[in-house]
């Protein structure tokens, strides 16, 4: 099967539809259900082994860039967007993020796609067995620059190693470790994701082309023309999973999304 049929096409459209409707509905990235979706349809239009989870990953991160870029420009609007502080999140965000993606692109897939199926197996086990944290007095002015350096290098490094926006443990470090605001901390956390997500593509792409065999319409480990269907539905569908979310029980429908991550996860992982 070749990727540009009206099959694939519709598929992978409505990939992204899905991946954006939950991502608004349950605050979570769309990289965790975008990866597992493309692992799945990579080897079915004929991507070669050894590329489909790279090109997984750098694609998924190319999707989320404009995702990003909407979602950051609305939060600065509301002033949730703090310009010093996103300035050294972003220098450790570039290193981690060129660093993460040079790691990755030098790991086998088998190990990578393990690693990324542990992750949704603690992603889910989080979602489902943990309460929410106690939170400590906030203090904008009490971390450090150096600290922001070391929280953008983590979530630069997470992000571009796992092929996820990286909010997931960039806005947990924000709250517990640098007493910031929640609003700061989301915010800033979309600010990081632009920038460690546009280090990460340009090192997905860089080792991708270092590689003597390729897959149409790809650069580097960047399928752009998944990229450019998946992308645009992916940021509708993720407001119209916004307001959804006022109405619907957000409880019932994360556990349900646990699960199916849950599932998700050991079936990567035990080849299932």
């Amino acid at each position: 099967m070749e990727l540009l049929t009206s099959q694939v096409i519709a598929l992978t459209i409505t990939f992204g539809v899905i991946a954006g409707f939950l991502a608004g509905l349950l605050g979570i990235g769309g990289g965790v259900i975008l990866v597992p979706l493309f692992l799945w349809l990579f080897p079915l239009v004929g991507f070669p082994p050894e590329l489909v989870v790279h090109t997984a990953f750098g694609t998924s991160l190319a999707i989320i860039l404009p995702t990003a870029i909407s979602s950051t420009l609305g939060h600065r609007k509301r002033g949730n967007i703090h310009g010093e502080m996103v300035l050294y999140l972003s220098v450790g965000g570039i290193i981690g993020g060129l660093i993460g993606a040079t790691i990755a692109a030098l790991i086998s897939g088998s190990i990578l796609k393990t690693c990324f199926g542990l992750l949704q197996i603690g992603i889910s086990a989080r979602l489902l067995f943990f309460k929410q944290p106690y939170l400590p007095p906030e203090c904008i002015d009490c971390a450090r620059p150096w600290q922001f350096v070391v929280v953008g290098f983590i979530g630069g490094s997470f992000s571009a190693f796992f092929g996820i926006g990286g909010g997931v443990i960039t806005v947990p470090l924000l709250l517990l470790l640098l007493h910031l605001p929640m609003r700061l901390a989301v915010g800033n956390s979309s600010a990081l994701i632009v920038v460690s997500s546009l280090a990460a593509v340009s090192g997905y792409i860089w080792h991708g082309l270092q590689q003597s065999i390729a897959v149409p319409y790809s650069f580097g480990y960047v399928n752009w023309l998944v990229v450019l269907l998946v992308a645009p539905v992916t940021m509708i569908c993720a407001r119209l999973g916004v307001r959804i979310a006022n109405k619907a029980s957000q409880t019932k429908l994360i556990r349900i999304f646990a699960v199916v991550l849950m599932l998700i996860g050991v079936k990567i992982v035990f080849n299932l």
